[in-house]
């Protein structure tokens, strides 16, 4: 039964990196733009962040396995749709949709786990359900290389997405059989007012940003920025009043209240944005830049997602007297990284030691930061409002990713646009050799919110001083 579980969750999982090493394939073969690019490996992210709560809240209304059945069937379709689009505007709806779709499969996951295995059984399948978390973005991206390389059947990049197709038909035709079924709880309501107002919002400031670059910036894009500002605040406006009411908002924002939550939402931000936007130019850059086959930019990332696995399993075995350091010392490493990284591209240059040195320190960095940051995001937090600050997080942790791969893709987009007459390869080191430095720049300055949350850590973890010793009133003494 858990292998059933797995296998899905692996599926969501990948197809957020597998793409990455697929991008130059893609835009080579339907003629994409950059911008195009962008939403081929944003869309997925945007949709399964803005409908992941939802997902979860549907699994309660409906049952958990048939929501987890149904997710996998539209996601095997939707990965059917990604592998035969005949154009890049077909490839980025079917990727909007295949996010959809991991967002309906992916919550039900940890759901099923936590109500079908017990005590030393949960252990090990969560334990196992952690690896497939730890692996998945290397797996996507080794796997994507080899797939792109091996270019079966003259396909090129389209069996990225046929992949997932064996893996679904055999989730579809076992879980029936194999997952128990599951009652209703109903416990929360859907926020379908909060999902219409958030959706288009979002979708209004990420798309201008995106498409921009490209159509040079026409009035329509701030209109809809500015449309997309007004919509989140309307959207803001709007949630509290269903908290106020005793509803089920889509993200209950009464959470930032808590002691260090708003300051950690700031810090995620900035590291989700400096991956996000890392791994989305640096992985164009490798291809197109170095001239490295999809093959060899996948496995670029080996030794990187390495020390990412190894640094956020063993962070816990480190005193714990340091660990409320850990979130700004990791980011103060990835900007270092991202400086190696800087050093080793300008004027053309082909990376080296010191690329290798810097992605190394990257994952360091990255497994130093991410799970201590989000488990002191939690640390004041009371009980019951735990899954809503868990929901909260979680959206902001893939928007922050959405938004790196918006902000710092046309910074490097548009360099390469600005310096395009020179030597090709200087003009695209140059390129990454100045996002690579913004990208270090935002990580810098996400070390201050990290080290003022390590200081609201450290005070919720001090006991509280003792209530001094009642003295007797004068009146109580001459009794």
């Amino acid at each position: 039964m858990l292998v059933l579980l797995l296998l899905g969750q692996f599926m969501g999982l990948v197809d957020v990196f597998i793409v990455n090493v697929a991008m130059p394939s893609i835009g080579t073969e339907l003629h994409a733009s950059g911008a195009s690019l962008q939403l081929v490996v944003g869309g997925y992210t945007v949709a399964y962040a803005m409908l992941l709560i939802t997902g979860a809240r549907l699994g309660d209304l409906y049952g958990r396995r048939r929501m987890y059945l149904l997710g996998v069937v539209a996601f095997t379709l939707t990965s059917v749709g990604c592998a035969f689009a005949p154009d890049a505007a077909t490839l980025v709806v079917f990727r909007f949709a295949q996010g959809a779709s991991a967002a309906v499969m992916v919550p039900q996951i940890m759901s099923v786990i936590q109500m079908q295995f017990q005590g030393p059984a949960r252990a090990k399948a969560l334990s196992a359900y952690g690896a497939v978390l730890s692996t998945g973005a290397v797996a996507g991206l080794v796997l994507g290389g080899v797939i792109v390389n091996a270019d079966l059947f003259g396909a090129s990049w389209r069996p990225v997405f046929l992949v997932n197709v064996p893996i679904g038909l055999v989730l579809i035709a076992l879980v029936p059989r194999l997952l128990p079924k599951d009652a209703p709880t109903g416990r929360r309501k859907l926020d379908l007012q909060g999902l219409a107002l958030a959706v288009p919002a979002v979708f209004l400031l990420v798309l201008p940003a995106v498409l921009g670059r490209e159509l040079d910036w026409p009035a329509w894009t701030f209109v809809c920025m500015a449309a997309g500002v007004v919509l989140a605040a309307v959207f803001v406006r709007v949630e509290r009043g269903i908290a106020a009411r005793g509803g089920d908002p889509l993200l209950n924002l009464a959470v930032l209240r808590a002691p260090g939550m708003s300051i950690a939402m700031i810090t995620v931000v900035c590291v989700q944005l400096t991956y996000g936007g890392f791994l989305f130019v640096f992985t164009l850059h490798l291809q197109q830049g170095l001239a490295e086959t999809a093959l060899r930019a996948g496995l670029t990332y080996l030794p990187m997602s390495i020390t990412f696995g190894l640094a956020g399993f063993y962070w816990r075995k480190l005193p714990a007297r340091i660990h409320h350091l850990l979130a700004p010392g990791g980011l103060a490493v990835s900007a270092l990284s991202y400086g190696l990284v800087a050093i080793a591209m300008q004027d053309g240059g082909s990376g080296g030691a010191l690329m290798w040195i810097g992605t190394i320190l990257n994952g360091v960095g990255m497994g130093l930061s991410v799970s201590p940051l989000l488990t002191q995001a939690l640390v004041n937090v009371p009980m019951d409002k735990a899954a809503d600050a868990s929901g909260l997080l979680t959206t902001i942790v893939q928007l922050g990713q959405v938004g790196g791969i918006a902000v710092y893709g046309a910074l490097y987009l548009t360099l390469v646009d600005r310096t395009g007459d020179g030597v090709r390869a200087h003009v695209l080191g140059t390129a990454m050799s100045t996002s690579a430095v913004w990208i270090l720049v935002v990580a810098a300055l996400g070390v201050v919110p990290g080290l003022l949350l390590s200081r609201v850590v450290l005070r919720a973890r001090r006991p509280a001083p003792a209530a001094p010793a009642a003295v007797p009133s004068p009146t109580a003494a001459s009794d």
